[in-house]
């Protein structure tokens, strides 16, 4: 009997990047051939309503539990409200997405003491990662037991691209060092990536780069600085027996 999933080369169209990270555990990221899946986005509900459920089906659960993405600090738990206010979304092994279009999804997987996945999906674009949102989700999953976190970063915009005036990269440069740089056509700009690698590295959360690319570069992904307000992709976690 099928469980409903979608399997073979449909499945794999729609991830960039798809790992076992542990056993039970899956974490992906999407491109834009698994079309936009943020309700925010463009005027067609009903093909976000349908880029979701497939998304869902080729990943072998019912549905993801998506978030209200405000580029603030707080954190939600899967399961509570349909669809919170927040930008990092914890879970007890509950399938979660974070959405982005530049800024850094992150997938957070760890464990609690019983042995049962500790998941988290993260979206850090500029305001919230200089606000911390990204200490504040590792540090509410170890207050609530987890441990053994690694993180994995997704597709976002790259620091020789995301160019920015230059007192906005000071300023964001305070609050997270390491997050500085030059495009490469040599204007101010700022990496958000090392800065949420220095952010978690600091936290003690092991960090994995291998899904890394660079969305303004690759149009195989959805970038608002190159094309506003066309999609989102996604970074997802799931558990699975």
């Amino acid at each position: 009997m099928s469980d409903g999933s979608v399997e073979g080369p449909q499945a794999e169209n729609l991830f960039w990047w798809r790992r076992d990270v542990r056993p039970g555990v899956t974490v992906a990221f999407t491109r834009s051939a698994a079309g936009n899946l943020a309700f925010h986005v463009g005027t067609d509900d009903d093909a976000v309503k349908r880029h979701r459920e497939s998304l869902a089906a080729a990943a072998g659960v019912p549905s993801f539990q998506y978030m209200s993405q405000v580029h603030g600090r707080d954190t939600a738990w899967a399961g509570v409200d349909q669809c919170p206010t927040a930008d990092a979304l914890l879970s007890r092994g509950e399938p979660v997405a974070v959405m982005v279009a530049d800024c850094v999804p992150i997938v957070i997987v760890g464990e609690f003491e019983d042995g049962s996945p500790a998941l988290a999906t993260v979206h850090a674009g500029r305001p919230g990662l200089a606000a911390g949102v990204v200490p504040e989700a590792v540090g509410q999953l170890r207050d609530a037991g987890a441990r053994g976190l690694e993180a994995w970063l997704g597709p976002s915009i790259c620091g020789s691209c995301y160019e920015v005036p230059e007192q906005m990269r000071d300023e964001v440069n305070r609050v997270v060092p390491g997050t500085a740089a030059t495009t490469s056509w040599g204007t101010p700009s700022l990496d958000l990536p090392a800065g949420v690698r220095s952010q978690l590295e600091a936290a003690g959360v092991a960090v994995h780069r291998d899904a890394e690319a660079c969305t303004y570069e690759h149009r195989e992904f959805f970038s608002h600085r190159r094309e506003p307000g066309v999609g989102r992709i996604a970074g997802v976690a799931w558990s699975h027996g």
